[in-house]
């Protein structure tokens, strides 16, 4: 009986710390990041990153006011959604990267009438490194399908392309601060520009956030908007309809006007 209680108390133990975030093994000593020599990021570029021209990089590298500029440098050297993943991955100045699994590019194909942008990962896409997964990812699909829409289509015109405001998954899934969204937003413009879709969906507050520079989204969800010079939508998240299903109703006629949109 002994053995089969601690078994159980262990396994509780473990689930109740992957609920708060502690999903990583650690030292057992503590390192202290103050006594560290401080080195010198490293631009590690490949043959296919289209970023070997960039001359200005190692003289604004150690600033990190510069952040900004030089993810803006690297994404405008991007001719495709490929080369852009690679540019976002060389990009080692956003700390999240650090504590993340896998970068969480975007999922559907290149070119798409739709793209959809969410927020940071949750765990279970920095594990997978795709967005919308799990019962979120089958609740999202469904929500599409029901307009026509699918991320799992080649037809410009029935396709959604979904991408995340941070590819990176923030400590026990938090809220990625204003400074983190600032620093990889011209990868998230490019983003954008590449897929050059019809109508861009901001799912959620900070998307709407990084977008479209303001927060509240109950109080203007469904309202179309300028994002990156494209038509934006904003909507609830698929997590607040899953936390409250009578929210569906809202996402329903958001939907619906998207798809009057669309049509028109």
């Amino acid at each position: 009986m002994s053995h089969a209680y601690d078994y159980y108390a262990t396994k509780s133990a473990l689930e109740w710390q992957l609920e708060i975030g502690v999903d990583e093994a650690i030292c057992d000593i503590p390192i202290n990041r103050y006594e560290e020599q401080a080195i010198k990021p490293k631009l590690k570029i490949t043959a296919t990153s289209n970023i070997t021209s960039v001359k200005t990089v190692p003289n604004i590298f150690p600033v990190k006011e510069a952040a900004k500029d030089l993810a803006g440098i690297l994404a405008a050297k991007c001719n495709n959604l490929s080369e852009l993943r690679d540019a976002m991955g060389l990009f080692d100045l956003c700390a999240l990267k650090k504590g993340a699994r896998n970068l969480v590019f975007s999922d559907g194909p290149d070119k798409a009438c739709v793209m959809v942008i969410a927020e940071a990962p949750t765990r279970e896409e920095d594990i997978e490194g795709k967005p919308f997964v799990g019962t979120e990812g089958i609740l999202i699909d469904k929500m599409f399908q029901a307009i026509g829409l699918s991320r799992n289509t080649i037809k410009r015109d029935e396709a959604i392309h979904i991408a995340k405001v941070m590819p990176w998954r923030p400590p026990q899934s938090r809220d990625p601060n204003a400074e983190e969204i600032a620093m990889m937003l011209p990868f998230l413009k490019r983003h954008v520009e590449l897929v050059n879709p019809d109508f861009v969906v901001l799912m959620g507050n900070v998307a709407c956030s990084a977008v479209l520079n303001k927060v509240g989204i109950n109080r203007f969800r469904g309202q179309w908007a300028d994002g990156f010079g494209k038509p934006a939508l904003p909507m609830l998240h698929p997590r607040a309809l899953i936390r409250e299903p009578i929210r569906k109703r809202d996402a329903w006629d958001d939907l619906l006007t998207l798809k009057s949109r669309i049509l028109s």
